[in-house]
């Protein structure tokens, strides 16, 4: 008999694993006995996370990704499934912002660099990994976007990445339509304010302390607090969740009702 959460024998790709969410998802889902394949540009980051998750009992292996480029992100799954045959749960989770900028003050090239990475990425992978799921014949799979409460609430300075989010939601909800036929699963975790290197610049501000008030649960949130959500999304517990965005974020969208 298994535990609900229990990812024994399952294959996990994540992009943007060297730093961030994906760096913490990475020994989380390892942790749960999964065999997790980490994807990002720093192949130097990738190695070292790699190389603690060995020496703590865990299985990974890191490939060299870029998810701007459909080539790298073609051989990347490509490899994987070269070498485990399948890849039972993509997750979706590299992501930029391009500082405190406005619709007015956003320059096209932000705009372009934002939402090619956050946005179009996850649409790109997504499709080659069904591609993918579907040509090796494989019984299903499972898609996680890793999206943002910036996607329903937002404040100013925020243009490009509150957008690439909101489309990230509805596209989780989308997709989760199309892709049930092929006996994938979309879902969405949608994280409130953590300190990462996209939220540096506004966590570490002068206005942060102001900012966390607005929170119901007066703080900010921290990884762990993520590890539940994802084992849920991740594993068999969810087998019948498609479709959904799950919230994280300490009450701070109940805060604007």
């Amino acid at each position: 008999m298994t535990t609900t959460f229990d990812l024994s024998g399952q294959v996990i790709a994540i992009t943007g694993a060297s730093s961030g969410f994906g760096h913490h998802f990475a020994g989380t889902l390892a942790a749960q006995g999964a065999h997790v394949i980490l994807g990002a540009r720093r192949e130097e980051k990738l190695a070292q996370r790699v190389a603690e998750i060995s020496e703590t009992g865990g299985k990974a292996e890191a490939i060299a990704l870029d998810v701007t480029d459909r080539t790298s992100i073609e051989a990347f799954l490509d490899r994987a499934f070269e070498r485990h045959g399948r890849l039972d749960c993509m997750i979706n989770n590299a992501g930029v912002e391009s500082g405190a900028k406005t619709y007015y003050t956003t320059e096209e090239e932000d705009w372009d660099s934002v939402l090619d990475t956050n946005l179009k990425a996850a649409w790109m992978v997504s499709k080659l990994y069904t591609d993918r799921v579907v040509t090796h014949q494989q019984s299903g799979g499972n898609i996680i976007m890793v999206s943002s409460i910036t996607s329903v609430r937002t404040i100013k300075g925020q243009f490009s990445y509150a957008v690439s989010k909101g489309g990230m939601s509805r596209m989780t909800e989308v997709m989760s339509l199309e892709a049930a036929k092929y006996n994938i699963r979309v879902n969405a975790l949608a994280p409130g304010y953590f300190l990462t290197d996209v939220s540096r610049l506004l966590l570490e501000s002068p206005m942060a302390e102001e900012f966390i008030r607005n929170i119901p649960m007066r703080r900010i949130g921290e990884f762990p607090d993520l590890d539940g959500p994802l084992l849920l999304l991740a594993s068999d517990a969810s087998r019948y969740m498609t479709g959904s965005v799950i919230v994280v974020d300490g009450g701070h969208i109940c805060a604007s009702l």
